[in-house]
């Protein structure tokens, strides 16, 4: 069997080191030259998604590039912490965070490294049954296609044109970076601000860096085309005044700030043809509130190895996939929908962070 990966991020990448580890041979196809979707954002991978990258042994770049965090502090308007939570769970590895480039470069690099073909500038323009057509003219043939495409998958709208679009979540998402050492610190900890109108979040590297998000509801497309300098206004301007430090933090941070709407995909009603299939956001993007879209897309691309590793063919191991992932991703999504609509925390993530997944462990029909 050989495999087309359409898609050189997260799950593109994993994807195709999972199916490597599995015997199967696997092409990656990146629709950019270089970097990706959302380069300039960061992100964490959970407990869940470091134990997907061990199955496969590939967490050692990504701990490379990132840093951790011990726990999470909640903030109330008014500067009180009301809850304290540690991510030591029975001895888990706690998280990792990374910027997006970083953990792109990461990826990729790993999988050259492992003797996997990964092209650049291939973007998908049609698909049938052993072949991939890209825009460049260029064609790609195997026995299956995996669509790793994101939010606006193209494989997906190949499956099932009728396929329902990714939604609004109402909120706009700003990230920023500091190097002031000055600011209110959060070293080895997320410390997360209910505002009175929005919701902000930061964290601080081992050099006294400090990475912090903010959370703006918002209407699609109020915002689209802004500046680095006008989203920092935005995110500003929904924190000055109140007695916190999230507008400080703001005011710090120079050009090195993105932002744009966030989107969720809560349900794909068809994962599958006898020939394609879906991973990660192609499949089931959630918004950032639960900070797990890396984490899922991570596991999606193990399981799936496992299952055309040990199926008869690749059918039978879609609709495993599809049986042991929809009702986990699907709840997640609608989790994450849930505190974003609110300025609250989710407090159980237990079920989310404790999922293991054992290499060895055969995957039945």
């Amino acid at each position: 069997m050989k495999a087309v990966i359409i898609g050189g991020g997260i799950s593109g990448t994993v994807t195709a080191m999972a199916l490597h580890r599995a015997g199967i041979e696997a092409s990656v196809h990146e629709a950019y030259p270089s970097g990706g979707e959302d380069a300039g954002a960061f992100l964490t991978i959970m407990h869940n998604g470091m134990d997907a990258l061990r199955a496969i042994g590939a967490e050692a770049p990504v701990i490379d590039i990132s840093f951790g965090a011990a726990g999470l502090e909640l903030v109330t308007p008014d500067g009180r912490t009301v809850d304290r939570r540690s991510f030591d769970i029975d001895g888990l590895a706690g998280p990792r965070t990374m910027k997006r480039a970083a953990l792109y470069r990461a990826l990729q690099e790993e999988v050259i490294s492992r003797g996997i073909t990964f092209e650049r500038g291939k973007r998908l323009v049609s698909a049938s049954p052993g072949i991939a057509r890209f825009e460049d003219g260029s064609v790609a043939e195997g026995d299956i296609l995996i669509g790793a495409d994101g939010l606006r998958s193209v494989v997906r709208t190949i499956i099932d044109p009728d396929c329902p679009p990714p939604r609004s979540t109402g909120l706009d998402v700003v990230y920023g970076y500091t190097t002031d050492t000055s600011i209110p610190q959060a070293p080895s900890l997320y410390r997360m601000i209910q505002s009175l109108h929005a919701y902000f979040g930061y964290t601080s590297t081992p050099d006294g860096s400090t990475y912090w998000f903010a959370r703006l509801p918002t209407a699609e497309g109020v915002r689209s085309g802004l500046t680095p300098a006008e989203w920092r206004a935005a995110a500003f301007a929904a924190f000055d005044g109140e007695p916190l430090p999230a507008a400080e933090i703001i005011q710090s941070t120079g050009d090195e700030v993105f932002g744009g709407h966030s989107y969720d995909v809560p349900s794909t009603p068809v994962w599958f043809t006898e020939s394609m299939v879906l991973v990660g956001d192609a499949a089931h993007a959630a918004s950032p509130a639960a900070g797990q879209g890396a984490s899922m897309a991570l596991e999606d691309s193990v399981v799936l190895a496992q299952c055309l590793r040990d199926l008869p063919d690749a059918p039978t191991a879609f609709a495993a996939y599809e049986r042991l992932r929809r009702a986990r991703v699907e709840q997640l999504v609608a989790s994450s929908a849930a505190v974003s609509a609110s300025t609250t925390s989710d407090r159980d993530r237990n079920w989310l962070y404790r999922h293991h997944i054992e290499w060895d462990a055969k995957i039945t029909g």
